[in-house]
C-alpha cells in the first residue's frame, strides 16, 4: 500500500488531542475510516427507513381498497 503526505490545518482543540497521539498518522486514518463507515450506515438506514414508510403506504392503500369487502357477507 502506498502512501500519500498531505498538509491539513486542524483546529487547536483537535490539535490538542492528536499531541498525545503516538503515531498520528494511523489514528487519523483509522477515525477516518470509521466516519466513513458511520455515514454509510446511516444513509442506508435512511434508506430503509424510506422503504418501510413507502411500503406502510403502499400496505394502506390496498387495505383501503379492500376495505368495503372484507365485512362482505357477515353480519354485524
Amino acid at each position: 500500500m502506498s502512501n500519500t503526505r498531505i498538509n491539513i490545518l486542524l483546529p487547536e482543540d483537535v490539535a490538542q488531542i492528536l499531541s498525545t497521539v503516538k503515531n498520528k498518522s494511523a489514528y487519523i486514518a483509522e477515525a477516518i475510516k470509521e466516519k466513513k463507515l458511520h455515514d454509510e450506515k446511516k444513509r442506508l438506514r435512511n434508506k430503509l427507513e424510506a422503504a418501510y414508510k413507502a411500503a406502510v403506504n403502499e400496505d394502506y392503500e390496498v387495505y383501503k381498497e379492500w376495505e368495503d369487502t372484507l365485512s362482505d357477507g357477515l353480519e354485524e
